[in-house]
């Protein structure tokens, strides 16, 4: 058994793995297709790292797809029954490609809703909130990064929070599974302002912080 499993290779696989590893846990790496992948990840990372593809056994308590939307349901229907009783945090922000003027999901449900519906595991929301880069760091401009969490399983929101909390992240649990629908619209605000081209200060290089009055 590991701690956590990350599925992809790709860069928040990345920031969520260095992240991990910073904070003592070890990792199971499932790369898409290609092994050799998580492999050559595994060995930059260093610490305790396993590597595999899509479609091996899960070894960790909690499940981290580093995908968007779409494959992110393909691992649930791929995993199915594999899932149950798992923690499963989803990174993800719904984006409608197409216009990118709102998200992809029903209106008045999120994507951590809708995985919720198709699977046994504890759904999480969280991580959507920060990019892939500022992850592998851990701040931003020496501000700790804040790592928004809603779930509706206390102890699945707990290992959550614990996990961001080892990793030198701060966790900032916001509220039920539903609140996952004002932390998507957060995330997708976060990419427009990235995605703007007349506001070069914001080129997937900020975060989103809460600051309480002291």
């Amino acid at each position: 058994m590991t701690d956590i499993t990350i599925i992809g290779t790709g860069n928040m696989a990345r920031g969520l793995a260095t992240r991990a590893i910073a904070g003592g846990k070890s990792v199971q790496l499932l790369a898409h297709e290609d092994k050799a992948k998580a492999d050559a990840l595994a060995a930059e990372l260093g610490g305790q790292v396993t590597t595999g593809v899509v479609g091996d056994d899960l070894s960790g308590a909690v499940v981290i797809p580093a995908v968007y939307y779409d494959p992110a349901k393909a691992v649930v229907a791929k995993y199915g029954s594999g899932l149950n009783g798992k923690v499963y945090v989803d990174i993800t922000n719904p984006v409608d490609t197409s216009t990118f003027e709102g998200l992809s999901v029903p209106e008045g449900s999120s994507a951590a809703e809708e995985l919720q519906k198709s699977t046994g595991a504890k759904v999480v929301k969280a991580f959507n909130t920060t990019f892939a880069g500022t992850l592998a760091s851990g701040d931003v401009a020496g501000q700790q990064l804040d790592v928004l969490i809603a779930g509706d399983d206390e102890d699945a929101v707990r290992a959550v929070a614990e996990f961001a909390s080892a990793g030198g992240l701060r966790p900032i649990v916001v509220g039920p599974q539903r609140r996952a629908r004002q932390l998507e619209q957060a995330g997708f605000l976060h990419i427009l302002l990235s995605a703007n081209d007349q506001l070069p200060e914001f080129q997937w290089n900020s975060a989103l912080k809460v600051v309480p009055a002291s």
